[in-house]
């Protein structure tokens, strides 16, 4: 499988600073981060161990290696990261095949976006087998690209995703804005250096440089994206 999946040709933004829209998924477009803390309940309920539900906040956003790490080693399960990784990916799979839901405002985002030609990428911290599932409901002709964390050598918080992102479609990763949802997913969008926009779904996110959080991504349109743009 390779590192990125073209849907559409790359294009630019004419007449507006914004280059390009970079979209996280789960708990962005998709309403699934409860999705994966009830998978990941569920399957150590199976191993004999109950999860604190203090812990939602750590794992939320970031790549399964690191989720799933810290609730083997925080919970002592005798279960190795590979087998683990394994049952999380099968039991979120089974219950997005009972119906996926999509926050509200992403279709019109979406479709706002295409209609106007801008070049706009998946970028998620979820595997690929993941992504191309939920693909089947977002649209794949949304995005001129998506990038899975398994398909990158360093995933969210880190700054490659996006920075692969922005480079496979020609374009400056400061003219790009990203939506996300969590503070991983934001820290990996910001040390790319891009624009971002916070819509926090389990967690708060403060207000800070090169970031606007706002409530819901009802709030999100294509003016609003390109005001984000710096000047010059």
């Amino acid at each position: 499988m390779t590192s990125t999946v073209r849907a559409l040709g790359t294009r630019t933004a004419e007449g507006s600073a914004l280059q390009a829209v970079l979209l996280d998924m789960d708990g962005t477009l998709v309403d699934t981060e409860g999705f994966w803390w009830d998978v990941e309940a569920e399957v150590f309920a199976r191993l004999g161990h109950t999860l604190d539900d203090s812990w939602r906040h750590v794992v939320v956003g970031g790549p399964m290696s690191r989720s799933a790490g810290f609730l083997i080693d925080a919970t002592g399960a005798d279960i190795t990261l590979a087998e683990l990784s394994v049952l999380l990916n099968e039991g979120f799979e089974e219950r997005i095949g009972h119906g996926l839901p999509l926050m509200p405002g992403a279709t019109r985002l979406l479709a706002e976006l295409a209609a106007h030609r801008i070049p706009t990428a998946l970028v998620s911290a979820s595997h690929r087998r993941i992504i191309d599932r939920v693909l089947t409901s977002l649209g794949p002709q949304h995005f001129a690209l998506t990038v899975a964390g398994d398909e990158v050598s360093r995933t969210k918080p880190h700054p490659d995703p996006y920075l692969f992102a922005a480079a496979g479609l020609g374009v400056d990763p400061a003219r790009c804005a990203v939506v996300e949802d969590t503070a991983t997913g934001v820290a990996s969008a910001e040390a790319a250096g891009c624009q971002v926009v916070a819509v926090p779904s389990v967690a708060p996110i403060a207000q800070a440089p090169r970031r606007t959080v706002v409530p819901s991504l009802e709030h999100v349109d294509l003016t609003f994206l390109r005001a984000l743009m710096p000047l010059g």
